[in-house]
């Protein structure tokens, strides 16, 4: 756990600017396992400080790899020193940041750590299981992962904070082949916020979700290939989550708007149906702690829902104290830096479309000829909104029912286009938290969403 040498030093804040100090241990903890065999056994621990100096309109930044009393006071000079120099030869002569809440936030959780050995020991343990009972199997892949990033902030207006997001997973990873040779793979991470040794104390425990893994696997095995074109489709939580994130969220982030993004113009305009609301949370939703819950950001300030899509209109956009001041908004808390030595970018944190009053069963039940489409392999999209997503596991719906299993396969579109055709929302929703977004650094974030009917483009064989 850090040594709080951060607080003493706000004595030497510049009185006319706008002052960030941080200091960052981030840890990193793995083991994989490829067909029994021990392929990576990692353990990382890097920690530094930085500071940040925003003085009419321009930022002064520095860092270094040592955490000490000595570093603060060198990053401290260095990036005010680097502010006034920007300030002098660029001249933007801007206001000061407007003030937001202060405050103080302390630790949540205590900070575990675990031998690497349970790593190892773990994975092998869920190897064991999977290579003993499977026999239709090409390869496995168990891979066993924990990390976390520990932040002191001092700031000379906002939130102090002392805050930790540690996070833990394990991937399941099945690969198999159809009658004709065709590889076909699915994956699962178990986990979420918290520590390995929290998370996962008993292989027993995953065992039924990995057998059902197996079973979709198996039943994939034995797939067809969706026929192209548009089509009527039930996405799955895991894929609204993909949405939600790459094709909505992005486009609502102020630097992007700022860039250019489809977002900019359509602000306060209807860009999906009346069903569809989308909010990025900071640390509840739906009554329950957010997967990876933000409590204040890298600029001090407190985090708090960003609402982006109310009831179809386009609300609002994620902000960090610049943007929103620029945009006549509010900061709720979205400028977040990956290591000790990045400067905050605007950034998601748990951004999911909220569930409507819908039954799955009765979703599937309502399309003639369609598709349920559960899992997503990757995506990608750009700051028009259009997007392709991998689809990794989903089935035919035929007169209400589920059919035969997919092979891979893709859906593309323009998000505001194809939320317009939004008809049917679900009552649930499902949410990922295991990977990380890759906007210039990466972030580990939340993504979830309802299951929702919709037309889309799929691609065939």
């Amino acid at each position: 756990m850090l040594k709080d040498i951060i607080t003493p030093k706000k004595v030497l804040f510049a009185s006319d600017a706008h002052t960030e100090l941080r200091g960052q241990l981030s840890r990193s903890r793995g083991a994989t396992l490829v067909s029994g065999n021990l392929t990576g056994n990692s353990r990382q621990d890097i920690s530094g400080i930085s500071a940040r100096v925003y003085k009419n309109g321009t930022y002064g930044f520095s860092s270094m790899a040592e955490y000490s009393p000595e570093a603060a006071e060198a990053v401290l000079r260095a990036a005010t020193e680097n502010a006034e120099f920007m300030d002098k030869h660029v001249n933007k002569g801007k206001p000061a940041l407007p003030a937001v809440a202060c405050g103080k936030q302390t630790l949540q959780n205590d900070i575990p750590d675990i031998e690497q050995k349970l790593y190892v020991d773990f994975a092998k343990s869920i190897d064991g299981y999977v290579s003993s009972k499977y026999k239709n199997l090409v390869s496995r892949t168990i891979a066993a992962r924990e990390d976390s990033m520990e932040k002191l902030l001092c700031v000379s207006n906002g939130f102090d904070s002392h805050t930790c997001l540690q996070r833990s997973y394990l991937y399941v990873i099945l690969n198999a082949e159809t009658n004709n040779g065709v590889p076909v793979e699915l994956f699962h991470a178990f986990g979420g916020e918290g520590g390995f040794g929290v998370n996962f104390q008993n292989p027993e425990s995953l065992y039924s979700e990995i057998d059902a893994l197996y079973e979709r696997l198996m039943q994939k095995r034995e797939g067809i290939y969706a026929d192209a074109g548009e089509k009527t489709v039930v996405l799955g939580g895991m894929m609204t989550g993909m949405l939600a994130h790459e094709a909505v969220g992005h486009t609502v982030e102020a630097d992007l708007v700022l860039g250019g993004s489809v977002a900019g113009p359509n602000l306060n305009k209807q860009v999906a149906s009346e069903l569809v609301s989308l909010t990025d949370f900071a640390n509840t939703a739906f009554g329950e702690k957010a997967p990876l819950p933000v409590y204040v950001d890298d600029e001090g300030v407190k985090a708090t829902d960003a609402k982006i899509i109310e009831n179809g209109m386009l609300v609002g956009y994620m902000n960090n104290r610049e943007s929103a001041q620029h945009f006549g908004m509010t900061p709720c808390g979205n400028a977040r830096a990956w290591a000790f030595s990045d400067e905050p970018l605007i950034r998601m944190r748990n951004t999911a479309i909220l569930p409507g009053k819908d039954k799955l069963e009765d979703i599937i039940a309502s399309v003639d000829d369609g598709y349920y489409l559960i899992d997503s392999s990757n995506g990608q999209a750009d700051t028009t909104g259009e997007f392709m997503f991998g689809v990794s596991m989903g089935y035919e719906i035929k007169n209400g029912k589920l059919g035969r299993a997919l092979l891979d396969t893709t859906i593309s579109g323009v998000a505001f286009n194809m939320l317009k055709t939004v008809d049917m929302v679900s009552d649930t929703v499902t949410w990922a938290s295991s990977g990380v977004c890759g906007k210039k650094q990466p972030m580990p974030v939340g993504m979830g969403g309802p299951a929702l009917r919709c037309k889309v483009m799929i691609g065939g064989r």
